[in-house]
């Protein structure tokens, strides 16, 4: 069963590879790839279990942050809502 803190975990596990996709595609430093990440509506969808946005990967994470950051929307894949 997952459970909040397990998605914490996984959480954990996945927001350095989109950091590191952050500073290299954006040019930003760690703190503004921070910033830029964990104040956005994918990193509070990815925090919430019943989302299950924790079972992507951190490539298709960045792409649905990307598109939030560039359009203000999210299109979250099917299976996932």
């Amino acid at each position: 069963m997952t459970t909040q803190e397990n998605v914490g975990a996984v959480i954990a596990f996945i927001t350095p590879g989109i950091l590191r996709l952050l500073m290299e595609n954006r040019n930003l430093t760690l703190e503004d790839a921070s910033d830029t990440l964990y104040n956005s509506q994918i990193y509070r969808a990815l925090e919430d279990e019943k989302t299950k946005l924790w079972r992507l990967g951190y490539p298709l994470l960045y792409d649905l942050l990307e598109e939030e950051l560039l359009t203000g929307k999210i299109t979250y894949p099917e299976e996932q809502i």
